[in-house]
């Protein structure tokens, strides 16, 4: 069985960047297929790796581990690129924990030399705060509001149910909001997300080089999945577009009326 999920952009476009997505808590590959459909209708090349497992035992061998899983991931792209290149920039999107763990990443500089990621998108960044939900019912409300959403994690059999209840480790949530790192950051949060400790994300994004913090009115947790799905997805597209231009936005409101 495949290690991944691949998305490839419409046949005869150049592909305009390599996108690497990583799940979080309970989440399987499939959770991202809607996702990964739509950015590579963009003519990205989309890959969607398992979820990150962490020791915390041994929380630097664990992130090395992921970091070595990532950069294969990566680097496997090639062999089906025009020139057998990996097509750059390459972007990491992690969800909850897999946010996370990206995000400790940024702070070793080995594992970072090894994966050279371009760019980093860091969805649903959890804070200490789990969910108390008794029922899977409840686990969907903190989740999403989005019926297509619901209906993909119910009847997937591999999501692992009441897994908003394990307690991410504190090793490595400081690991994530203490990186001071320049690679470029998109950070995505739902403003009813009850497992996001905002004032720790507007800490992470300040303390990041060229970090911005984008608010998802009415989003959920599994902000990359709710009902304001294609709005978030522009999102990133947008993010992805003026990555290509150093930054700079391609396109600047002069004026409007709201």
């Amino acid at each position: 069985m495949t290690e991944y999920t691949d998305h490839h952009g419409p046949e005869g476009l150049r592909t305009r960047a390599t996108i690497i997505v990583v799940p979080g808590r309970g989440e399987t590959r499939a959770t991202y297929a809607r996702l990964g459909r739509r950015l590579a209708a963009d003519a990205y090349r989309v890959r969607v790796v398992d979820a990150p497992s962490i020791d915390t035992g041994d929380l630097a061998g664990s992130l090395d581990s992921f970091g070595g899983r990532l950069a294969e991931a990566v680097a496997d792209t090639a062999a089906d690129s025009v020139d057998s290149a990996v097509v750059r920039p390459v972007v990491l999107v992690g969800a909850d924990t897999g946010a996370v763990a990206v995000a400790a990443l940024l702070g070793r500089d080995e594992a970072l030399a090894a994966l050279g990621p371009d760019a980093v998108v860091l969805a649903g960044l959890p804070g200490g705060a789990v969910a108390t939900a008794g029922t899977w019912d409840e686990e969907l409300d903190v989740r999403t509001s989005c019926p297509a959403h619901r209906g993909t994690l119910t009847d997937d059999s591999q999501v692992r149910r009441g897994s908003l209840g394990d307690t991410v480790p504190d090793a490595l949530l400081r690991a994530a909001f203490d990186s001071e790192s320049d690679v470029p950051a998109l950070l995505l949060v739902g403003d009813t997300d009850p497992l996001a400790d905002r004032d720790a994300l507007v800490r992470a994004t300040k303390s990041l080089a060229r970090a911005r913090l984008s608010v998802v009115r009415g989003a959920h947790h599994d902000v990359l999945n709710d009902v304001q799905h294609r709005s978030v997805a522009a999102e990133i597209v947008t993010f992805l577009e003026t990555l290509r231009n150093e930054l700079v936005p391609v396109v600047a409101v002069e004026s409007s009326a709201w």
